[in-house]
């Protein structure tokens, strides 16, 4: 564990990664949606609700999947060299750094 700290956890996800999965999941909710709707107007109301309940639930797993499996495709760990290291720590705003007082 004390070798953890030459390496360098960095995302290269952007939202463009996700927008494709985003959308087909929402043509899939709007699809039932409508299926739904076509259902509701006939007698068979709770089978209209069944239906749309059914599928926005059964498609959650998969779309979490989905954007689980892209997030961790996009999660890069990279060797740090002890003498570049210094050159890749940022400081936050406001946070000042420690200094020892002896």
């Amino acid at each position: 564990m004390n070798n953890i700290e030459k390496y360098r956890l960095s995302c290269t996800l952007t939202f463009g990664d996700i927008y494709g999965q985003i959308i087909v999941w929402l043509i899939v909710v709007f699809l039932s949606i409508a299926g739904g709707v076509a259902l509701w107007t006939s007698s068979n109301q709770v089978y209209a609700l069944g239906a749309i309940v059914l599928v926005v639930v059964l498609s959650l797993p998969f779309l979490l999947f989905s954007f689980v499996t892209t997030l961790l495709n996009h999660i890069e760990v990279s060797s740090v060299d002890p003498n570049e290291e210094e050159e890749f720590q940022v400081s936050t705003p406001g946070q000042e750094t420690a200094t020892s007082l002896s």
